[in-house]
């Protein structure tokens, strides 16, 4: 559809101030990556998390067979209050729950359908820090949620099922699946070619105190590579602090000071990432998806003829892919949306600037994992440094700042419009201004982009000045 396509800088305003408005009048508890808040307070509260297992587990038993869900998490305090309140939930509908404990999102999403489970539950607030947490749903085919379902499942927490509880002898059972990890482990290896290891590359992998604190190092290891761990002692509260894909600086510099080949750095859930070359320079998952879409062209396996991303993807990315005969498709913001375009047309390539990268061929969902080692992949067979193989493209200048706001409707305020419709006048055609809602935060983003870096950066100050001066 058009409205998937690059957008001029005005219509791309307002299709994303228009679009969260529609979502935000028909949805209370989803937003953009499933359920999210600070723990223990709405909706993020046990009580809360019981209702979306009871709903879920009512709206996905179908059928006489005795129904089952995958629960993961990640390593955050609260996961210890969320993960026994959607078990309750499950069980009360007659759901046996598989517990498989701190475990990757991509890896709870490839063990419900491993499992020929009806649902997969993670609890994480992804790369928020410990005070937040969340709940993101996987149907059976390990695919996240639609916002149709989502809003069904809305419309029965709010409308109760205690009527439809399950009779005592129909209660399901919990059980912990020990072999999880290594099960995730060996799928993440089968996706590095065949024949290939890692010998010789030193690599410094930061987990984020996350999921993956575990299974990231163990898969690089197994795999032949000299592993540096970074962020692997999680105590609840260390989830994503100073650490991990949002905050790589320690990652970089460890590259630097162990003389490393490359390093890797996921985020608290592990389903985005972002890499270091040999010098400690990051490379964003604009540059991963531009290596990886030539990586799979040269080998005839790229689907679709380009690569789906959103519309924070640097322009640079999409003239780097004109100049090699492949295309950008753009969505709204949000990985379920990448995902959503790619299967409905063919692509088996997206992901977002910040290091989600959806590998169809392999994964149901963003995997920061399976990504890096499609890029190791790269590396190992080039035989050059990540520095040298890994820049693709030289992005233009871009400007971002976040804003937190009163959950009014402060974008659609006079002063905030003429500033924006200002900053649109500034960059012209040869830019980019995007202003969105964030959808797991209160807050406003803030984004612009053009050949001109002091100009960009102008633009964003001033629209941020105004929608602090309204934000309440």
């Amino acid at each position: 559809m058009a409205r998937h396509r690059r957008l001029t800088a005005a219509k791309t305003v307002e299709f994303l101030l228009i679009g969260r408005h529609c979502s935000d009048m028909t949805r209370r508890y989803f937003g953009t990556d499933g359920i999210r808040g600070r723990a223990n307070a709405e909706p993020m509260t046990a009580e809360t998390a019981l209702r979306v297992g009871m709903a879920a587990g009512l709206h996905f038993t179908r059928g006489e067979h005795r129904h089952h869900v995958v629960i993961g998490k990640d390593t955050r305090l609260s996961g210890y209050m969320i993960e026994p309140a959607l078990t309750a939930g499950f069980i009360s509908m007659g759901m046996n729950v598989i517990l498989v404990g701190p475990m990757p999102t991509p890896a709870v999403a490839m063990l419900t359908r491993s499992l020929r489970a009806d649902l997969g539950v993670m609890i994480s607030a992804s790369h928020n820090l410990f005070e937040d947490n969340g709940i993101k749903l996987f149907g059976p085919d390990g695919y996240k949620l639609s916002d149709d379902v989502e809003i069904e499942i809305e419309s029965l927490m709010a409308g109760g099922v205690s009527g439809q509880l399950s009779a005592p002898k129909d209660l399901g059972r919990a059980v912990r699946l020990e072999d999880a990890h290594g099960r995730y482990i060996e799928f993440a290896k089968n996706t590095f070619p065949k024949g290939m290891t890692l010998g010789d590359i030193k690599i410094v992998i930061d987990c984020a105190h996350g999921a993956a604190y575990k299974v990231a190092p163990t898969v690089l290891w197994e795999l032949g590579a000299e592993v540096i761990r970074v962020g692997v002692e999680p105590d609840g509260f260390n989830i994503n602090r100073d650490c991990g894909s949002t905050a790589p600086e320690h990652m970089c510099e460890a590259v630097r000071r162990e003389g490393a080949d490359i390093g890797i750095a996921v985020d608290g859930d592990a389903d985005r990432v972002v890499i270091a070359d040999e010098t400690g320079a990051l490379l964003d998952g604009d540059q991963l998806m531009a290596l990886i879409a030539e990586h799979l062209r040269k080998r005839e396996r790229l689907s679709g003829g380009g690569l789906v991303a959103t519309q924070m993807s640097n322009l640079g990315l999409e003239r780097h892919l004109q100049s090699r005969g492949l295309h950008l498709v753009r969505t709204q913001v949000g990985d379920r949306y990448v995902v959503e375009h790619m299967r409905s047309h063919g692509y088996n390539l997206g992901g977002e600037q910040s290091g989600h990268i959806i590998l169809s061929d392999h994964a149901t969902t963003g995997d920061g994992l399976v990504a890096a080692l499609q890029v190791l992949a790269v590396v190992a067979e080039a035989g050059r440094p990540v520095s040298d193989v890994g820049r693709c493209f030289e992005p233009l200048p871009q400007a971002l700042r976040s804003i937190g706001y009163n959950g009014g409707t402060v974008l659609d305020l006079g002063p905030v419009r003429e500033a924006i419709e200002a900053g649109e006048a500034a960059l012209g055609q040869s830019g980019r201004l995007l202003i969105r809602k964030s959808g797991t935060e209160p807050k406003v983003r803030v984004m612009a982009e053009g050949d001109d870096e002091t100009l960009v950066a102008r633009v964003v100050d001033d629209i941020v000045a105004v929608i602090a001066r309204h934000a309440g």
